[in-house]
């Protein structure tokens, strides 16, 4: 068997000299390949006897690999220097003015928060927020979800692997989880609205995995059912900028609230055109109840002394309502082309004084 000792000095010496990619993969090739030099050593192996063996083989793999870390080095070593020259060589003048074409938009489900926030601060609501992982406590447990109901199976929600004590945290499901974790945290009267992102197992035209839901809580010891289709009302009028909203309230079936509803607002459409506000026809929005007295005792309020209503709306399906965009999954494709259609200028900020989708 050849000199290991000088193999390995000439094969450092090589791979030290080596300019770029190419010449260091040859090496490598030459060196370890199936038809390589060292390669060839190893397979010598079996012809030898069990004495040669127990020193040939040791130092062969010893070889092979501190070969293999000196070709990593080396060719971290030729990647670092190639990333040196290109950004030594692409500069940019950041003192150039912006071209018009690289003007960033607003996407619409961020615009229509915005609106959702000015409209509700003005009913005097805050605006609360809580993590996306969620214990099962406060996304099922807190609001009367019992642990046969269909939400918490596998097939509707994102479970991640047990921790160490066993649990299994999950994606939130609603915003719902933020209306505990505030009740929990304040004493009542308690007024939010909770925007953010939410996560279920559908993707159709009008369902993601992800996407954005907006709720609202409001718990004092006089509140009523009329207080809450005023405030519904009012937000409706709002939100689609009209005069007069036709809305009906059909019972429904929530765990977190009773009695429940179903919301929906009088609309048209006419000629293949959707016009809120007018028409002989309905069109579902939102979901909405009294907070079951369950639920405030959970978060150690008396449902004997408070009441309260809680309701909740997609966010990116209002949006698609209220500025015509046929197709959810739209909405997270990074198209530029569709962002430039249906986004906002920076500065056309929501206010209900100056209207909200100027």
């Amino acid at each position: 068997m050849q000199n290991l000792d000088q193999l390995e000095q000439t094969a450092l010496a090589d791979i030290a000299a080596a300019a770029d990619n190419d010449a260091l993969e040859a090496i490598r090739i030459r060196l370890l390949g199936k038809k390589g030099v060292l390669t060839g050593l190893m397979r010598s192996l079996g012809a030898m006897s069990p004495q040669e063996r127990k020193t040939a083989g040791p130092a062969l793999n010893g070889l092979k690999a501190r070969l293999g870390e000196a070709l990593a080095q080396a060719r971290e070593a030729l990647e670092a220097r190639a990333l040196e020259a290109r950004l030594a060589s692409e500069t940019q003048d950041i003192t150039l003015p912006a071209r018009d074409e690289a003007a960033g938009r607003v996407h619409p489900v961020s615009q229509v928060i915005d609106e959702i926030t000015e409209i509700f601060a003005d009913m005097g609501f805050s605006v609360a927020e809580g993590p996306d992982i969620e214990e099962d406590f406060y996304n099922f447990t807190a609001l009367n979800i019992p642990p046969e109901h269909p939400a918490r199976q596998m097939h509707d929600t994102f479970y991640l692997p047990p921790d160490g004590d066993g649990e299994r945290k999950v994606l939130r499901t609603h915003t719902s989880p933020v209306q505990i974790r505030t009740m929990l945290k304040h004493k009542p009267p308690i007024r939010i609205i909770a925007p953010g992102r939410t996560f279920r197992c559908d993707s159709d035209q009008t369902h993601t995995p992800m996407f954005h839901q907006v709720e609202g809580l409001w718990i004092d010891k006089s509140t009523h059912m009329g207080h809450l289709k005023g405030c519904l009302e009012a937000f409706a009028k709002a939100f689609f900028e009209i005069d007069h909203v036709k809305m009906r309230f059909r019972p429904s079936y929530f765990p977190f609230t009773e009695p429940s509803a179903e919301v929906d607002i009088g609309c048209s459409r006419t000629g293949g055109a959707l016009r809120i506000g007018e028409g002989d026809d309905w069109l579902e929005i939102l979901g909405c109840g009294m907070v079951n007295p369950r639920v405030l005792a959970h978060v150690g309020i008396d449902p004997e002394e408070y009441q309260g209503f809680a309701f909740g709306m997609g966010i990116d399906r209002i949006a698609m309502l209220k500025y015509g965009i046929p197709d959810l999954r739209a909405f997270f494709d990074s198209d530029l082309r569709w962002l430039r259609h249906y986004g906002f200028a920076a500065l056309d900020v929501p206010t209900l004084g100056g209207g909200l989708s100027r």
